[in-house]
């Protein structure tokens, strides 16, 4: 016990320490803007973290995946704080959704992720994306009047005074928030390009952050008249604990639509996890794999806490883990610690949070959007064919016209039609031999694969044991859906890792795209 003590404090010191403060500063910008994209109050990000970090942390089995407050829930949770109408109220359905996951993972429900097809789960994070963008252009221009889109900018187009229409657009926005968010987002543009690598010295959003609140500060001594106003800047309470809004429990079955936006949420957070935890393991040179039933209880109990304290809910995050991942994290005490760092950052430092403009949260979120809605991912989609393509598109066109549960359930009904149109019959079989003491396994696919076999498939790959020989014979199969061409293709790195030798047949090799 203790070697083990001192075995791990030496990987906190030389490692998980310098990582957990690295994700902080990378978290602590996110932390804020999605609560602001959210419409819930600034605290309640900060505490999604804090939850994220130390209470999942704790109990998940990954190694390296951070957990937080995510880009694709914003809109599903904005919408149920409008819905509902009081704050207290939409607590309930973050410890429904919590309930939601817990359960998955106790009945062993982890693969659920595998049974959407990717055309389904890229067009969700892609409408997300668009929708997040289209959130936070009001609030990068400083634009004061509700209804931007509505009566604001669409009021420039109407009437005859266009130039008086221009004048009182000019009246409400703000010259200094459009110049920090100018700033902001070329700064956050250049630092994406490959010769800006060797300059990230310090992560990209906690730069930004810094010198939006500098701007500001110059404004105010040199330009105030570009000088932002209370109302444009973070406002946390110097004593957050004390205006923490806590779940109304008595209103837990006063209405259907907590328990249906509980479900939607519950849902989209063990997508968005799966999906992340599949990512970092990828990232993951040591290829520890996580168990992903115990995320989902993990994930559950964090949501459930997230309801109970007054927090937006959480999933495991890519932006997050891969900051883990490229800091040099060892182990999940570098998630504790940048969750550690949130819950001292709120305790001791709240004062200078309140400096931090909007502004910049607003250009964060624009590329944060903009990367979950890339024009290399429509590009990519169209090239696959329109089996793959139309999908993509009607599941982003229904999410914007409606919601994200009816834009997902048609993305995934029009999956299904193509599967049903192809006359698919699912088979595969495998066969076990030995040859001079080396395993040999042969996986021959029969007739169509589609994505509903994804989970079976990932199975029966993972279970192919270390230095063994495997053949995937599809060279008498009718049809082989993308989503196990990716699985294939993906596999390739695995089994040079596993020294397995990999043998495809018939098998068309596909370039893998990530979903964030």
């Amino acid at each position: 016990m203790k070697r083990t003590i001192r075995y791990y404090s030496i990987l906190w010191f030389r490692n998980d320490l310098t990582a957990g403060l690295s994700v902080f500063f990378v978290a602590l910008p996110l932390c804020l803007g999605i609560a602001l994209a959210s419409g819930a109050p600034l605290y309640s990000g900060l505490l999604s973290g804090i939850i994220g970090g130390i209470v999942v942390s704790l109990i998940s089995g990954s190694h390296l995946a951070v957990s937080g407050p995510a880009a694709g829930l914003t809109t599903v949770v904005s919408a149920s704080i409008l819905a509902h109408g009081e704050y207290k109220v939409f607590l309930l359905a973050v410890i429904v959704a919590g309930l939601f996951q817990l359960l998955l993972g106790l009945l062993k429900l982890g693969v659920i992720a595998n049974y959407f097809p990717s055309a389904v789960i890229k067009g969700m994070l892609a409408a997300i994306g668009i929708i997040l963008i289209s959130k936070q252009i009001p609030v990068a221009l400083g634009y004061d009047q509700p209804d931007f889109w509505t009566s604001g900018l669409q009021s420039l187009f109407t009437g005859d005074q266009i130039f008086g229409n221009l004048q009182n657009f000019n009246q409400h926005i703000s010259r200094g928030t459009i110049i920090i968010s100018a700033i902001s987002l070329l700064l956050l543009i250049f630092l994406q390009l490959p010769v800006a690598k060797k300059l990230k010295v310090i992560p990209t959003p906690l730069l930004v952050v810094v010198l939006a609140v500098v701007a500001n500060l110059i404004f105010m001594n040199l330009a105030d008249g570009l000088s932002l106003k209370p109302t444009q800047l973070v406002n946390i309470p110097s004593n957050i604990f004390a205006d923490i809004s806590f779940p109304d429990i008595s209103k837990i079955f006063s209405s259907t639509s907590i328990w249906k936006d509980g479900l939607i949420i519950g849902l989209l957070a063990t997508l968005e996890t799966l999906l992340c935890i599949e990512a970092i393991d990828k990232l993951d040179w040591r290829n520890r794999i996580t168990p992903v039933n115990r995320e989902l209880i993990a994930q559950g109990i964090g949501n459930i806490t997230c309801g109970f304290m007054g927090a937006i809910p959480i999933t495991a995050v890519v932006v997050r883990g891969s900051a883990n991942v490229d800091a040099g994290a060892r182990t999940k005490l570098a998630a504790f610690t940048h969750g550690l760092f949130l819950l001292l950052a709120i305790l001791l430092v709240p004062f200078l949070l309140n400096k931090i403009p909007y502004a910049c949260l607003a250009a964060i979120l624009i590329m944060t959007g903009y990367n979950l809605t890339k024009p290399h991912l429509y590009r990519h989609m169209w090239k696959l064919g329109l089996k793959q393509f139309l999908p993509f598109m009607i599941t982003i066109i229904v999410i914007i016209a409606t919601d994200l549960l009816i834009g997902v359930s048609i993305g995934l009904l029009i999956a299904i039609y193509y599967i049903i149109q192809n006359n698919f019959r699912a088979e595969y079989k495998i066969i076990k031999t030995v040859e001079n003491d080396v395993e040999v396994f042969n996986i021959k696919l029969n007739s169509d694969v589609t994505f509903l076999n994804k989970a079976n498939l990932k199975k029966a790959l993972d279970e192919v044991p270390p230095h063994s020989k495997l053949t995937i014979d599809g060279s008498h199969c009718n049809f082989i859906d993308y989503d196990i061409l990716e699985i294939f293709s993906e596999y390739e790195n695995k089994a040079r890792e596993r020294k397995i030798e990999l043998t495809l047949k018939g098998i068309k090799k596909v370039s893998v795209i990530s979903v964030h």
